[in-house]
């Protein structure tokens, strides 16, 4: 989990920050036992150098919206601008280079089905270089959204984590049909989604509430479901280079279960049942080739029910929740 520019604290900081992102320094600083300000300048740096970010997601799955990955095969020439072009939009949350160059992969978040249409019947269809589209409904989450893959690492005990989270209530502060964001919640959510540790300060100043409603707010947001706050970050300087999409058929009887079972595979960043040509998707985070081969003959491959696995190696991430556009030489 080391490399010559970071260590375990690094690591433990991240997953610190992927249970509570919003956790104040000096409570992750009491966790990990070191000073406030080696927290905040770790922090610092993680950010410099590492590309981290801290942002505010809508959780799709919750909210009742329909989420969709999309495999978008074009010429080699065309990959890198198209998928810029979908990066810019808000309706996209992930887009990565896959077969060479050839695929662009696509995970999209709709509010509405207008918006969904225009994307999968307006947009896309009448792109010159998209040469197919696969469209793939993503049908029931087994793993990723507010389940991170930074857990999986157990940089951090059972008891800092306790602590971070702190006491759990015995019933969830707020029920599931809670989960609903108003016209009222989106500067709210939208600052969030700019720094998802903006102050509460920064925060009343983005909504022009009072500091006790935004607190009041988030609290309930956070409870619900409806938003959750995410980590976004470069495995590759831990040295986990290759990222892989796996696009998995399983017999319909052993669905739930092939699902149930990637979920819990360290591997295994998400996992999704999915309409299309294949009923399961999953991402995989290794460190080489050879972990790649290991996890598909003695991870996956081992799994009743599978009946198919197609692999396809991401080459490059051009889009992780959020995207900044960068100038090309």
């Amino acid at each position: 989990m080391e490399s010559d520019l970071y260590d375990r604290l690094d690591w433990q900081l991240l997953h610190a920050l992927e249970t509570d992102a919003r956790a104040p320094f000096s409570r992750i600083a009491e966790v990990l036992g070191v000073s406030d300000q080696t927290v905040a300048r770790r922090y610092r740096r993680l950010i410099t150098d590492m590309g981290v970010r801290v942002v505010g997601v809508r959780d799709a799955a919750r909210l009742g919206h329909d989420s969709w990955m999309l495999r978008l095969r074009c010429t080699p020439d065309a990959a890198d601008p198209l998928a810029r072009a979908l990066a810019r939009r808000p309706d996209t949350a992930w887009i990565g280079l896959t077969s060479g160059g050839t695929e662009v992969v696509c995970t999209t978040r709709a509010r509405s089905k207008g918006e969904q249409e225009e994307l999968l019947l307006g947009r896309l269809p009448r792109t010159p270089a998209v040469a197919e589209i696969r469209a793939h409904q993503l049908l029931h989450r087994f793993y990723g959204g507010p389940s991170g893959w930074l857990a999986k690492s157990r940089s951090l005990t059972g008891e800092q984590v306790a602590a971070l989270r702190g006491p759990v209530p015995d019933e969830p502060r707020e029920p599931r049909s809670s989960a609903v964001l108003t016209a009222e919640d989106e500067p709210l959510v939208a600052a969030l989604e700019r720094d998802g540790r903006a102050t509460f300060a920064e925060l009343q100043r983005a909504t022009g509430r009072s500091e006790s409603a935004v607190r009041r707010r988030l609290d309930q947001l956070l409870a619900s479901g409806a938003l959750f706050i995410d980590v976004t970050f470069n495995q590759g300087v831990f040295g986990y280079e290759l990222r892989a999409i796996l696009w998995i058929t399983a017999a319909p009887a052993a669905l739930d279960s092939v699902g149930r079972a990637l979920a819990t595979h360290p591997e295994v960043a998400f996992a999704s049942a999915t309409a299309g040509h294949c009923n399961l998707v999953a991402v995989i985070v290794c460190s080489d080739t050879a972990s790649v081969y290991r996890y598909l003959s003695e991870g996956v491959g081992r799994l009743d029910g599978v009946q198919h696995v197609e692999c396809a190696p991401v080459l490059r991430t051009v889009k992780q929740l959020t995207y900044e556009e960068r100038r090309r030489p």
